[in-house]
């Protein structure tokens, strides 16, 4: 799959990848995602760092309550030497602290980073775009819609020069954007939604979208 053909293709050029992400529901996509990938033998990078305490605490929610997962994903856990969502993906690593994320930035290649915001107007994500974005060596990859008037949407819109916390970058890694992680209804299941209420509406707002 696409997202698969970018792991693999950023692997070959070395670097670190980096993956803004939201911490609820779409970091833990990604870590599914990246432990399928662990355990067909198609993931090379030495570690997983996973950057945001709110994204961790998410994800021990999801480890603890493992036995509501479907039974496709189940299916896919046992792959894992215990059945574990930790063991799923073993080169994961939670960076916690501030000095954990920090530390971070000495890292040149062989990680994976995710960090928040999902859409990089603010977060500790800016932090390693500061120090990855202008090594042509690095892969960022732009999961799911990204607003206008964010950092994201100048990435993914390939944005040459980007301004982050005050200080002028040139833009020589490599952006991808995948639309696939994205959990929201688009256009057409908001419609049909609506159009199963019994009393629809009689003015509805758009709040979160492009006008075209």
């Amino acid at each position: 799959d696409e997202f698969e053909n970018i792991i693999a293709e950023a692997s070959e050029n070395g670097g670190n990848i980096l993956i803004p992400s939201f911490a609820v529901g779409r970091t833990q996509e990604i870590i599914f995602r990246l432990g399928e990938l662990y355990q067909e033998g198609k993931l090379r990078h030495q570690a997983v760092y996973l950057d945001s305490p709110m994204a961790i605490a998410v994800t021990e929610i999801y480890h603890r309550y493992q036995n509501v997962f479907n039974s496709e994903d189940v299916a896919a856990l046992r792959q894992g030497k215990t059945g574990s969502l930790h063991t799923f993906l073993p080169v994961l690593r939670y960076s916690t602290s501030t000095e954990e994320s920090i530390a971070l930035n000495r890292i040149s290649d062989g990680a994976i980073i995710i960090a928040g915001s999902g859409m990089c107007n603010g977060g500790r994500i800016l932090h390693h775009l500061k120090h990855n974005l202008e090594s042509p060596r690095t892969a960022v990859i732009i999961v799911g819609y990204q607003a206008q008037g964010t950092l994201g949407r100048q990435l993914a819109d390939g944005a040459k020069q980007v301004r982050i916390l005050g200080q002028e970058f040139t833009v020589k890694a490599r952006i991808s954007q995948i639309h696939g992680f994205s959990a929201h209804a688009d256009q057409s299941e908001l419609v049909r939604w609506l159009s199963a209420l019994k009393r629809p509406p009689r003015q509805v707002f758009v709040v979160h979208g492009d006008e075209e």
